[in-house]
């Protein structure tokens, strides 16, 4: 009586070698994480964030928001930005609709800008509620930036922009530090590519260009 015949010499090495090549396929197609695993991209996560605490710590005023139902318009308009105080994003030009406005553009790294932020909050105080004085932090380490508005002492309310996206919609040269000048439509009164020397300079700029006086 006849059966079949176990498999032996290379056949037996044919049927290893089909079995090696579906595992090797099956791995290949599994699918996985492309960040790493879990523990990997929750430490990435936290080295590359800023913690509700840090942002407290650093004592900034609210951010303006965009009243409901209003829009932005002029070269800002649809531009969103971070606010350093909470993290939450929002329309640039439409949290500044319907007010003339400073916008001074910064970054932790450069000096001039440190010596510009004090005259800045100072003129903010003085200014009250004729004109919004916020900062835009061009830039995108933003643990940095809190630190350094921390340790000069300043609390005006803060942007975050780390591709610079504000400087290029108003045409501004790749400097810092740079203000713009926005009038309460939102169209730009003037981009100010330079370090104002103190309060007097500000408040004097500010009237030449946006009527202003403060």
């Amino acid at each position: 009586m006849s059966g079949a015949s176990p498999l032996r010499g290379p056949a037996v090495r044919w049927v290893i070698a089909a079995l090696i090549l579906v595992v090797a396929a099956a791995v290949a197609l599994w699918p996985r994480d492309e960040s790493g695993s879990i523990e990997t991209r929750k430490t990435s996560q936290q080295e590359s964030g800023v913690s509700a605490a840090e942002r407290a710590a650093a004592g900034l005023t609210a951010c303006p928001s965009a009243a409901s139902g209003s829009s932005g318009s002029g070269p800002l308009a649809g531009l969103a930005v971070g606010c350093l105080a909470d993290g939450s994003r929002t329309d640039l030009a439409a949290a500044l609709a319907g007010k003339p406005a400073l916008v001074n553009l910064w970054a932790y790294w450069c000096a001039p800008c440190a010596t510009e932020l004090p005259h800045l909050q100072e003129f903010a105080q003085r200014a009250g509620s004729a004109l919004t004085v916020v900062t835009v932090h061009s830039d995108p380490d933003e643990a940095k930036a809190l630190a350094r508005l921390s340790g000069l002492g300043i609390t005006l309310p803060g942007f975050s922009d780390p591709s610079a996206a504000v400087r290029s919609a108003v045409g501004a040269p790749p400097v810092l530090p740079v203000s713009v000048l926005l009038r309460a439509d939102g169209s730009v009164a003037s981009v100010e590519v330079r370090t104002f020397a103190d309060v007097t300079d500000i408040a004097d700029t500010v009237a030449a260009k946006l009527g202003i006086t403060v």
